[in-house]
């Protein structure tokens, strides 16, 4: 297991709030942190993404007021194809925060499309395939907006997280 230093901590916190917007962010990073410069801030995000410490970097936007339509959706799978019904929807790259759940309906994902003829196409789809015995799509009533930033230089939350 990867053992994230000091430099990763405050790399991971930058990153959680924004990446600078300049010509040279990583420096500006650097300068930021202290005692270590842009290559190095490069090279420990690299590594970061390869230890799977970091899985994806990249722009929010406010989807609704672009046009895109999104959904929440609750699939039953047919009795003994949970991992196919998975793959079924996650060939879709509009599937967002799939995750499972110990009920009937027990893969719950989000999907965003550019359009709502476009959404609900994808979702007939899914619900057409063998593998998913029922669906339930649920429209959002209200949009909660939720900042989330994870601490983590708090050393004795990994440590006791890593069970030591």
């Amino acid at each position: 297991m990867y053992q994230m230093d000091d430099l990763d901590r405050a790399i991971l916190m930058i990153l959680q709030r924004g990446i600078p917007l300049s010509h040279r962010p990583y420096a500006d990073m650097a300068e930021e942190i202290g005692n270590t410069d842009e290559a190095e801030v490069i090279h420990r995000i690299a590594r970061l993404k390869t230890e799977n410490i970091i899985r994806r970097m990249s722009g929010f936007f406010n989807s609704h007021a672009l046009g895109y339509r999104s959904m929440l959706i609750a699939v039953r799978p047919t009795a003994g194809h949970f991992d196919e019904a998975v793959q079924v929807i996650n060939r879709y790259p509009g599937v967002t925060h799939n995750y499972e759940r110990s009920h009937d309906f027990s893969i719950w994902f989000t999907l965003i499309a550019i359009n709502q003829p476009t959404l609900d196409h994808i979702l007939d789809t899914i619900e057409a395939s063998p593998y998913v015995a029922d669906m339930l799509r649920f429209e959002m009533s209200r949009r909660y907006k939720i900042d989330v930033t994870f601490d983590v230089t708090d050393k004795a939350a990994e440590e006791k997280e890593a069970g030591r």
